[in-house]
């Protein structure tokens, strides 16, 4: 090669102006954006934290609930739903099967923290809502969780806190959508 001519692309460096891959495990295999892989380790931390200090736990004790958490998993969901849902939509939502969740309904409805109500698009359908005693009651679940989180963030500055609700609901939606494409793109034909 001649001192003036250019030299060829080095195969194994990304080009920085090719569009990132659609092919999700490409992407993770790309060693250049450390920033995103430094993310998982915090996260995995977060959740254990959270699991090991029974915050759940601790929480429904403070709201005077005494549900297991697959129970008021199904009342939280009702409770951040902006209308009554069928069993199959809380299923969907809590990423569980759909008879997992009629028990718990079943046991809700028994101690009278939800109720089933006509779906009126579906006659046969039933959809269920929390009751007055259910909502109260998640309301303290959800305000107690809310007050340890705002504890635990309260020397922040204001500037930080806006900015964590910000990007963390920026991230949720973005892996949302794209784990929601990635259960609309048939696998390839086995072959």
């Amino acid at each position: 090669m001649s001192p003036t001519s250019p030299a060829a692309p080095d195969p194994t460096t990304p080009d920085p102006a090719a569009p990132a891959p659609a092919d999700p495990a490409a992407s993770a295999s790309d060693p250049s954006d450390s920033t995103a892989l430094a993310v998982l380790p915090r996260l995995a931390q977060l959740s254990n934290a959270v699991t090991r200090g029974r915050l759940p736990e601790r929480a429904a004790e403070a709201a005077g609930l005494a549900l297991d958490r697959p129970a008021t998993g199904v009342l939280m969901t009702l409770h951040t739903a902006d209308r009554a849902l069928r069993v199959g939509e809380i299923a969907d939502r809590m990423q569980v099967v759909g008879p997992h969740v009629t028990r718990q309904v079943q046991a809700l409805e028994r101690r009278g923290l939800v109720r089933r109500v006509a779906d009126p698009h579906d006659r046969r359908a039933s959809l269920i809502e929390p009751t007055p005693e259910g909502a109260a009651a998640v309301n303290r679940y959800a305000s107690a969780l809310i007050g340890w989180f705002t504890d635990a963030i309260g020397h922040w500055s204001e500037r930080d806190r806006a900015d964590l609700g910000r990007l963390l609901g920026r991230f949720t939606d973005d892996v949302t959508a794209r784990l929601a494409a990635l259960e609309e793109t048939p696998d390839p034909p086995a072959g």
